[in-house]
């Protein structure tokens, strides 16, 4: 193995950068060459490179989104699409490739490898929904969590100032490991997620109860799901239900964007050292991920195959502690 290629795919995620920066230190560590591919699998397919070096990743450890910037290329999901990045591989003369993203990065990646007998493929991790399966915590996870959390936190003093109920739009599309935590975390009420139907009765009933005893605020956090803004339509229901005066925030993409926490700067340092040495031990089709404290690699089919469970612990803790 001489040199090697990596990019990021999907949603940018704050650590993204860190991961890219350990991945080129470890290249060069073992006399690697390592390439930038550009725009994710856009990049790959039109063979879009820019070379890598102590200087291109010098100071870029703070900082958020991903300097190989990023797409989602409806191409890849089409065999003639795929069949072209694998001879951009073999015309980039690549020995191995590293894909930083989510479920729709790594499911690409398996279709990738099974039409083409192309370069080895190693995944890491990158996406603040924390959906993929193999890994604990995904890099942008713990970012995303804190700027959620900070939001509650401020909100909730002016709810309390105003004796208001409000609902705070999380993201997580599919899963929801983002509204748990920081629901946890910031002291909310109610929790609207995927993996449960929502109970409009059931919500407004609590929070009545709540004021009943002499709560004067509310926060209910609602993972947005499959319709950004579901947030509005389960405000208005409840409001019928309660008559009490109410707002919605969507924080939306303001949780992917800033400098990544101490947490994901490591997590993404320790997966970028882990993703080269994987290529180098041979491996390839794995995600190298974080599971008890622990490295482990992860087919890449069982990365978007498998569903991930929510932490029961955690959703057992939540529904005593908005009691």
């Amino acid at each position: 193995m001489k040199r090697i290629g990596i990019l990021t795919s999907g949603g940018d995620a704050p650590g993204m950068n860190a991961c890219i920066r350990a991945a080129v230190r470890t290249a060069l560590a073992n006399d690697l060459v390592i390439v930038g591919i550009r725009r994710g699998y856009t990049g790959l397919i039109g063979a879009d490179t820019i070379p890598l070096d102590r200087a291109a990743i010098r100071n870029t450890i703070h900082l958020g989104g991903t300097i190989l910037e990023t797409s989602r290329n409806p191409d890849f999901y089409t065999r003639e699409g795929r069949l072209r990045a694998a001879a951009a591989i073999e015309w980039m003369d690549l020995d191995g490739v590293v894909l930083i993203g989510g479920e729709g990065t790594f499911h690409g990646a398996s279709l990738l490898a099974a039409d083409a007998d192309t370069a080895p493929l190693i995944g890491v991790p990158g996406s603040i929904d924390n959906d993929v399966y193999g890994t604990d915590y995904c890099i942008g996870f713990d970012t995303a969590a804190n700027c959620a959390v900070e939001a509650i936190d401020r909100i909730r003093d002016t709810a309390r100032s105003h004796e208001r109920l409000f609902f705070i739009e999380v993201m997580g599309r599919t899963a929801g490991f983002l509204a748990l935590e920081s629901g946890v975390a910031g002291g909310a009420e109610e929790l609207v997620i995927p993996e449960e139907e929502a109970s409009v009765a059931r919500m407004s009933e609590h929070i009545r109860e709540g004021f009943s005893i002499g709560k004067k605020s509310a926060i209910v956090v609602v993972a947005e799901g499959k319709t950004p803004g579901v947030s509005f339509q389960i405000a208005r229901d409840i409001k019928k239900r309660l008559n009490v005066d109410s707002r919605v925030v969507v924080l939306g993409h303001l949780q992917r964007g800033g400098p990544p926490t101490l947490r994901d700067r490591v997590l993404g340092s320790a997966l970028g050292v882990a993703a080269v040495e994987a290529l180098l031990d041979g491996r390839s089709g794995c995600m190298v991920g974080e599971i008890r404290g622990d490295l482990a690699c992860t087919p890449l089919e069982e990365t978007w195959q498998k569903k991930k469970p929510l932490n029961e612990t955690l959703r057992r803790i939540f529904a005593i502690l908005s009691g």
